[in-house]
């Protein structure tokens, strides 16, 4: 059974535009798309944590690029409803370079001189999209008290900024592969939203595995924590991450491992990698008949101030 966790992801710094002004011609009336109108529209950007720590431009959202993007949408082709035309700005906003780096966009469209026939102050329409990321980690150790290990693991996994735990494998017991002789291991899966972008997340998963004294000096060989980013994004809706180079996405060799497919596949049966189905690969897999049951987690740290 898998075990659904959450937390609240840890808050960033916010960048609020207002009273973007623009005349438009949106609207169901003849007269609004003939003559046009005063719209306004408001930004709020929560970002990743961090985003500013290097004093970077190109690391955060440049907010006088996302002025002239809500400018260009209220000024430009006409809709007829107001729910339309929030949803292009988010769509203009979320297209420049810098949008990696919000959490969270809202935008906020005010048409203050609509057509309506009793005394108002304005009209507003406000949309908000998440911008997270479904993300697969597989964990292991067979050094030192390995259950404990994973444990304070996954408890990091899920104080990572922007990031919470969705759901979390039971412990398995694997058989090494790879031809070194070494302990039994004890892997799983730990399932992620996040909006940490590949690479940083990758770069957090070695800071954790270096706190608990992971070295690399033996290819295959024991380790008192391995963390691996095997997929982020999910191909069932599109949004797989493919990636090349230093970083390979989804994980070059999980299509071949049990003890990653047989975990992934206990917390999310219907999980899919390289088009075909996790469970499916799970049980055509080499090394499946190294796999066994593990003992119970300890003690799971899911909450608690940040």
């Amino acid at each position: 059974m898998s075990t659904p966790v959450g937390r609240t992801p840890g808050a960033g710094p916010v960048i609020r535009l207002g009273g973007v002004e623009a005349r438009g011609h949106h609207g169901v009336l003849e007269h609004e798309r003939q003559e046009g109108q005063h719209f306004v529209a408001d930004l709020e950007a929560e970002l990743v944590p961090g985003a500013g720590a290097g004093d970077d431009i190109g690391a955060t959202l440049h907010y006088g690029q996302a002025a002239e993007a809500l400018h260009a949408v209220l000024a430009g082709e006409p809709v007829d409803l107001l729910e339309t035309l929030v949803e292009r700005l988010l769509d203009a906003v979320e297209a420049l370079p810098g949008a990696e780096a919000c959490r969270r966009l809202t935008v906020t469209v005010h048409k203050p001189q609509a057509p309506i026939t009793v005394p108002f102050a304005d009209v507003t329409v406000s949309a908000t999209r998440e911008r997270t990321r479904p993300a697969v980690v597989a964990l292991g150790a067979n050094l030192g008290d390995a259950a404990a290990t994973l444990a304070a693991a996954v408890a990091r996994l899920g104080d990572l900024p922007g990031t919470r735990l969705t759901g979390l494998s039971p412990l398995v017991e694997t058989d090494p592969v790879g031809g070194v002789e070494q302990p039994v291991y004890l892997n799983a899966v730990a399932l992620l939203e996040t909006v940490l972008p590949a690479e940083r997340l990758l770069a957090a998963l070695h800071a954790i595995e270096a706190e608990h004294g992971r070295t690399r000096e033996l290819r295959w060989g024991a380790r008192t924590l391995d963390l691996d980013l095997v997929q982020q994004g999910d191909p069932r809706t599109g949004t797989e991450l493919r990636c090349t180079g230093t970083l390979e996405l989804p994980h070059p060799r999980a299509a071949e491992r049990a003890f990653v497919l047989v975990p992934w596949s206990q917390v999310d049966p219907a999980a899919m990698l390289g088009g075909e189905s996790v469970a499916t690969l799970a049980t055509r897999a080499a090394d499946a008949a190294g796999v066994r049951p593990g003992p119970p987690w300890p003690a799971l740290r899911w909450g608690g101030a940040r």
